[in-house]
């Protein structure tokens, strides 16, 4: 395991002072950046996990925040920030390049390899930066089968992976057809993973407060999505080993 160092930044976006977490990989060089989006909930020690397992891997990691530093743990709360912004592409944008400001602005980034990894809302705000235009290298998804304003899909620039529990009933099936009939005509490079019997958020561990309807953790899946996620960036967005002026990788 490489040593990593992480910080906490704070930045402005959707009228709020958020606070998301950076990972910076071991080394001096510049490297391929991720952003991570966070379900619903927010920004929580999960997705902080994820970011520095992805700093060890050797990327820049930001896994940025939605609410302003809080972590929404009631169901209704949750709901009612979520649901307007989720019906407001220009809201989700802002949020998600707000962050990518953060990564850029990073001098350990390298700005030309960048991607995008979201859960939920978070994957559903990478999909708004994809369908905004953003130079992404890959945008990889879960619980996110979300479509967007009519043609816009078309300025997709890179492969989109989305995975998603069979059983969820947030991203049902008449969802995801939606999704994978979006991507196709718009002649995106997509996948689409149905992991067999898994509900909403089956990536995440369980949580000690109520949930909506429909979510359920499943480890089996959960071990997989990620690996899918790390594969799609070792395809799209390969760490190189080169070394930065003699002074190591």
């Amino acid at each position: 395991m490489t040593t990593i160092t992480t910080r906490t930044v704070e930045y402005p976006a959707d009228g709020l002072t958020m606070t998301g977490h950076l990972a910076l990989p071991a080394g001096v060089g510049r490297r391929p950046a991720v952003l991570l989006g966070p379900e619903g909930m927010g920004l929580g020690d999960v997705e902080r996990r994820r970011a520095d397992a992805l700093a060890e891997l050797g990327y820049v990691a930001l896994a940025f925040d939605l609410h302003g530093g809080r972590y929404l743990g009631d169901p209704e709360e949750m709901l009612a920030r979520c649901l307007p912004l989720l019906a407001d592409p220009d809201r989700m944008r802002g949020i998600g390049h707000a962050a990518l400001d953060v990564v850029c602005t990073e001098s350990r980034t390298d700005p030309d390899r960048i991607a995008a990894v979201g859960y939920g809302t978070g994957g559903a705000i990478a999909l708004e930066l994809g369908r905004d235009g953003v130079n992404l290298r890959a945008i990889g998804t879960v619980n996110a089968t979300t479509t967007g304003r009519p043609g816009e899909a078309a300025r997709i620039r890179c492969p989109v992976w989305a995975g998603v529990g069979s059983e969820d009933p947030i991203m049902a099936p008449a969802q995801r057809n939606a999704f994978t009939a979006e991507m196709q005509a718009a002649g995106v490079d997509w996948r689409l993973v149905v992991y067999g019997g898994a509900l909403h958020a089956f990536h995440h561990p369980p949580v000690d407060h109520p949930t909506v309807p429909g979510v359920g953790h499943h480890p089996q899946h959960a071990r997989r999505a990620w690996r899918d996620v790390v594969d799609l960036l070792a395809e799209c967005l390969p760490v190189t080993a080169a070394v930065d002026a003699g002074r190591g990788a």
